[in-house]
This record gives C-alpha cells, structure tokens and sequence, in this order.
C-alpha cells in the first residue's frame, strides 16, 4: 500500500472537522445556534489559550491521565496474570470464570457509587474504577490469547527439556502479543473513562471534576474546553501506540 492511500483518511478526517469548524462558527456569528447551549470555536479557542497559559489545563490534564495510566498498568497486569492462571489449572477456571463473566455483565458505571462509598472521594475510588474498567477488557483478550497458544509446541520443547520459564518467554508471550497488544489502546480509552466517571461522581480535581463542575454553572465553553483536550491527548496517545504496535508486531 503506497504512502500516499495511507495519508488520505487522515487528510479526509482534517478537512471534514475543518468544514465542521468553519459551518459551527459561521452559525454561531449569524446567530443560527444558541452559543449558551453550543458555544463557538473562537470561544473555546479563547478559553483554551486561558487555561493552558494560566497552568489549569496541566495540573488538571496530569492528574487525569495519570490515574488513568496507573489504572491501566494494575488492570493490565492483573488481567493477565488472573487470564494466565485460568488458561492452565482447570479446576481455577471452572470456579472462577463464571463469576468473572457474572461480574463483568454489571454496568461498570453503576459500581462508581459503590467506590466512592467505600474509598471516598479521593485519589482510590478513582485508581480503583479505572483498574476495574481496564482489568475485563484485558482479561478476555488475554484469556482467549492464552488458550490459542499452539500446545503440540510446548509438548515438543517439553520433551526438548525446555524449562517452563523458557516456554513462557518463548512461545507463549510471543504468542498472546496480538491479542495483548491491541488492547492497550482500548484499554486506555477505558482507563480513561472509569476516570473520569470517578472525577463525575466526587473530586477536587481532573478534567472530569473541571466538566461537572462547568456543566453545573452552565459554563458550556469550558466543558467544550475539556471535551477538546481529551479527544487531542487520546488522539496524540492512540497514535503512539498504533506506532509501537507495528513495531511490536512488525512480523503481522
């Protein structure tokens, strides 16, 4: 595929929101669209240019995303070491699989709640509603990963003499890479939204804490403010990984 097709959707997607730009503040200007209920571009320009050069934006856009990154790091971690255990003692899977599954059918949104009654308001209910929405999502892309490692491989290198350490290193990890991989970047967009459901329901600070706050007084450009720094710093991260991934999994 030449360079050239694969630079278009990305040049299709900049002219589309620029003529979306362009039409919501021409309609703001001639007094199309109520800018109370919509704002306008030019406004949230304006207050975007206030809160980055007073510090707001990065104190509260910090404090966000690393919640959320270390939300990501123990749900990961975790999933895949409880996909990892299931995949290899049975009897561990047949206890606990069906609650994971039972589990998992509740609407994670409906546990926030829940955290902040039993963590408070602060930085743990936070850490621990985004770990909860991160740790499904990697446990079954980890779990189905695991169960469709080649197992007449591992026989072989086990009559080989091959150590457990070694098949894991070697056939397993490599193995399970595609099914892992990918999930950091919806794991980061989950990461992110138990996050701030945790900001919504009880915080100080964050950028989900500045949009319910806004929303409250009706400051629709500063939560249009908000809105646009999260779609720029995931659409910035979402990018990184995409990169990392075909370095990772160059071989695909």
């Amino acid at each position: 595929m030449s360079k050239k097709t694969l630079k278009a959707p990305s040049l299709y997607s900049l002219i589309f929101l620029v003529v979306l730009i362009v039409l919501w503040q021409i309609s703001a200007n001639f007094g199309w669209i109520n800018t109370f209920y919509f704002s306008a571009p030019n406004l949230i320009v304006r207050d975007l240019v206030e809160m980055i050069t007073s510090g707001l934006a990065w104190e509260h856009t910090v404090f966000t995303f690393g919640i959320s990154i270390i939300g990501i790091i123990i749900g990961g971690l975790t999933g895949m070491i409880v996909a990892y255990c299931l995949s290899r003692f049975d009897f561990m899977e047949a206890v606990l699989s069906p609650i994971i599954v039972m589990i998992n059918g509740i609407p994670k949104l409906a546990l926030g709640p829940l955290f902040v009654v039993w963590f408070g308001i602060g930085t743990y209910a936070k850490i621990v509603m985004s770990t909860i929405m991160v740790f499904f999502l990697f446990f079954f892309n980890a779990y189905a990963g695991f169960k469709n490692v080649n197992q007449d491989l591992i026989g072989s290198l086990k009559m080989m003499g091959a150590t457990r350490s070694q098949i894991v290193t070697k056939v397993i990890l490599p193995s399970t890479l595609p099914w892992l991989v990918p999930s950091v970047r919806t794991g980061m967009g989950a990461a992110l939204q138990g996050t701030i459901v945790g900001e919504y329901l009880g915080a100080t600070k964050g950028l989900g804490w500045m949009i319910q706050n806004a929303g409250g007084v009706f400051n629709i450009t500063r939560v249009m403010s908000c809105l646009f720094l999260l779609m720029v710093i995931m659409y910035v991260i979402d990018w990184l990984l995409v990169s990392l991934e075909k370095k990772i999994l160059v071989w695909r």
